[in-house]
């Protein structure tokens, strides 16, 4: 029996028993009583030759005929019946239907060369011993009858069978691929929505972290100036000045990086330097222990790679704190060079980040930032001594994402960073960059 993937899944299965649809059971049906028709003709002759009343050899051929119905189930068993018949000259539809199909069959290929050979000889010997018998002729007529009797008998459903099954069976590979690309098709097209779904997730974390970085240090320094213009307003008026102007410009600095940053976002076109800072960000991402990173780029995410901070505003972003009544030193040392935009963004945002964090955290504190222009890499660090308890803090807030953020821009880079307290009773921020952006391939 042969049969499609799907009839063996039992999927669009509408006929009775075996068949798997009910076109093939009328057809065999049809072929089967054809076949008993004409088994029981020939049965009438068989009964005069063998000497039995006519009925039993018709209903003999009737029986032998109908076995036809059972090609699709048991091909095997229909052949051996033709062949088993083929002496009494009947079946000769049982036995062309019946090799074509086990032909078609997924029945071993040997098992149906020994039956069709056994079906060749079978023919070749009753047609040898009948034409013998009859005809008064030539030596060469009865072989060369024989063999073309036996063979147009046997070669041509033999080979239709072979072909046609080859054809089935390479028709339902064929479907097996097409389902197989379409279930291939279906995953991709769920992994092209995660991909989305973990862009936009990977954007609205680089959104957050950007805001905060702006707003964060900026909006700190007002405060610590607001402070200070409060505690001078009355007694210097010129210092309170100052301090107003002071408040003035760093509100607007803010609202300029608010405004370029946001110009930014708008921009639909995705730099090669924030590209590059993903992927390395994703591939860097399993290493990071109990801090799970949200991989994003530490740059701006346009064409406009040129806005935004850089090492050589390091001493304006110092110069700032120190206006705010910080005590900080910057040591510069090594060869200064120029680094990807990205790469100076991070070292810039982590010196602001930390330089930050001493504001809340460390009012009245001494600081020394240190950038060091090493072969390959540039290092930056930002220690701060104990706070002053004479000095009154500020109040800021603290949300606990500074050195979450500082990490993650640092190990998206291929970097190393750490921080922690110092045995002075401080706290010391630690970071290395390479001088190259990750590849993205």
């Amino acid at each position: 029996m042969t049969s499609t993937g799907e009839q063996r899944a039992g999927v669009g299965r509408d006929g009775p028993l075996w068949w798997g649809r009910r076109r093939s059971a009328v057809l065999d049906v049809g072929l089967a009583v054809a076949s008993a028709l004409e088994c029981g003709l020939e049965g009438v002759a068989f009964a005069g030759e063998a000497s039995l009343p006519v009925p039993v050899g018709v209903v003999s051929g009737l029986l032998v005929g109908s076995v036809l119905v059972l090609r699709r189930r048991w091909p095997v068993a229909v052949v051996l019946v033709a062949i088993a018949v083929t002496p009494a000259a009947m079946g000769f539809l049982l036995a062309v239907v019946g090799l074509y199909t086990l032909a078609a069959s997924e029945v071993p290929r040997r098992i149906t060369a020994l039956l069709a050979s056994m079906s060749l000889v079978g023919t070749f010997l009753v047609t040898y011993v009948r034409t013998q018998g009859d005809v008064q002729a030539d030596r060469w007529y009865v072989p060369v009858v024989s063999v073309f009797m036996a063979v147009a008998l046997t070669a041509p459903p033999v080979l239709l069978g072979l072909y046609i099954g080859a054809r089935r069976r390479l028709l339902e590979s064929l479907v097996e691929r097409a389902d197989s690309l379409e279930r291939e098709l279906s995953l991709l097209a769920d992994r092209a929505e995660e991909r989305a779904e973990w862009a936009r997730q990977e954007e609205r974390t680089r959104i957050a972290r950007e805001m905060h970085d702006v707003v964060a240090h900026r909006v700190s320094l007002m405060v610590v100036h607001a402070a200070a213009l409060e505690a001078v307003a009355g007694k210097d008026p010129a210092k309170a000045v100052r301090n107003a102007a002071l408040v003035g410009d760093m509100g607007r600095q803010a609202l300029t990086e608010l405004r370029e940053m946001l110009g930014v976002l708008r921009s639909p076109v995705v730099s090669g330097a924030s590209a590059s800072a993903a992927s390395a960000s994703a591939a860097s991402a399993p290493a990071v222990s109990a801090v799970p990173v949200p991989l994003v780029a530490a740059g701006p995410v346009s064409g406009a790679v040129d806005e935004g901070p850089c090492l050589a505003e390091l001493a304006a972003l110092v110069g700032q704190s120190r206006a705010a009544g910080m005590v900080v030193e910057l040591d510069v040392r090594g060869e200064v060079r120029a680094y990807p935009r990205v790469v100076e963004q991070t070292a810039y945002r982590v010196v602001q980040e930390a330089l930050t964090n001493v504001h809340k955290h460390a009012p009245g504190a001494r600081v020394v930032v240190r950038l060091a222009h090493r072969e390959g890499e540039v290092a930056m660090q930002v220690e701060n001594g104990p706070s002053d308890a004479g000095v009154a803090g500020a109040g800021l807030p603290s949300g606990g994402n500074g050195l979450v953020g500082m990490r993650e821009r640092v190990l998206g880079l291929g970097g190393v960073f750490v921080s922690g307290p110092t045995e002075a009773g401080g706290f010391r921020v630690s970071a290395v960059l390479p001088d190259r952006v990750p590849d993205a391939s």
